[in-house]
Order: C-alpha cells, then structure tokens, then sequence
C-alpha cells in the first residue's frame, strides 16, 4: 500500500531522476506523420503540454508544446513553429491508443483553442490515484509516492516559445509525459482498495493535518507568550 501523503521534506531528499531515453523534435509538418505512425504503434503513451509562462495579469498564451512519449522515446511537437497537425488531432481521438497524462482537461482546453477535437481514450492520473490510496494530486509527488525518485520541475516556468529548446527544457517536457506513463503502468500492477479502505485513510490522512495543525497553533501562542 502506497503512502497517501508526502511531505516536501522527504521529496527533497530524495533523488532526482528525469527522461534518458531518445527525444525527437517534430517541429515541422514534414515530420509529423512518419513521428506519428511510430507513436500509435506503442499502444500506450503518456501525454502532456507546455505553454509559455504569463507574468502579466490577463495575459495568455498559446500551447507550445505537445510531449507524448513511450517508455523509451518521447517526441516534442512545437506547435509554435508550425500550424497544428490534423494528423495529431487525428491521433489525440484515436480510441485505439491509450494516452495518459495529468490535469488533461486543461490541456485539452488548450489544444481545442487551436484545432477542434474530441479526446478520446485518456487516463487523467488526477483520477485514480485516489484508487490505491494516494491522495496528492501533483505529478511529482505521485511519482515520489510511487517510486521513490523526484522528478526536477525546474524548467516549468521557462520559455517554451524560444528558438531553439535547450537540452534542459527537452529532458524536462519529456520526463513529465514519461512519467505519467511510468505512474500508470505501476498502478496497473497494484491491486486497487476497496471504497471503506480509501475512506479509512481520507479519514487518517485528515485526523493527522487537524493533529498538525492544532500542535503548530499550541507552538506559536507557546513563542508569542515566552
């Protein structure tokens, strides 16, 4: 059984793993079919996406990025450098892949603002974690729950809209789809618990913040009486 919580202090001992498979870039659209026939082959891939981070109050931008990643290769289709595929809308409805990813109705919004389709056999991690007794909902944390190795989130915030990528933001975007995939096909191995037993740890999980919370307030009045 996996443990529900994790606290920022036990991810930040652990160590650090990323992405070291192969990483393609399809940034043109003579690239796109020959990266997508190769992806539907796997049958199962992890997904995600990256948009140029916003600073300003009211300013947004566009996806930048679609990773979909195998187990072993993980291709980057900047959708800055060319219009958007058919032939990845096409693969994003495909009910014969299994795609999956985390907080996938965000991206999904995303995308539809750029090419119109219907999403179809996706996993939204978000969902089912709780099925096996996890109760983070943050794809670095669930990794860290499930294996044990913290996944870096250092480039989040950089510019996905650059010229050229640096090798960081690469390893970065494909260690996120690859890392859902990991997550999914571990939980597929795990036997999921019963409706009383997620109950009984929501109820455990709650019992030891309130217990927390209540002995941090008992310190601070404890410091401002000294």
């Amino acid at each position: 059984m996996f443990k529900p919580k994790i606290s920022k202090e036990e991810l930040n001992a652990m160590p650090v793993v990323a992405f070291a498979g192969k990483i393609t870039l399809v940034d043109s659209p003579e690239k796109v079919d020959k990266a997508i026939e190769e992806i539907r082959s796997a049958g199962m891939v992890g997904v995600d996406t990256e948009t140029k981070p916003s600073f300003t109050r009211g300013t947004y931008h566009k996806v930048s990025l679609v990773q979909i990643s195998t187990t072993e290769h993980c291709y980057l289709f900047r959708l800055n450098k060319m219009p958007f595929p058919p032939a990845l809308g096409s693969f994003l409805a495909d009910d014969s892949v299994v795609k999956v990813g985390l907080a996938l109705r965000d991206d999904f919004a995303g995308l539809n603002r750029l090419y119109s389709f219907k999403p179809q056999n996706f996993i939204d991690l978000q969902n089912i974690v709780k099925n096996y007794g996890i109760l983070e909902l943050g794809l670095q944390k669930i990794y860290a729950i499930v294996f044990g190795r913290k996944i870096s989130k250092a480039q989040r915030l950089t510019n996905w809209e650059s010229t050229e990528l640096t090798e960081q933001q690469q390893i970065y975007a494909a260690t996120d789809a690859w890392a859902s995939l990991l997550i999914y096909m571990q939980l597929q191995k795990e036997k999921k618990l019963t409706k009383k037993q997620v109950e009984k740890v929501v109820l455990e999980v709650l019992a030891q913040e309130e217990e927390l919370k209540q002995r941090r307030l008992i310190e601070k009045s404890q410091e401002s009486n000294a």
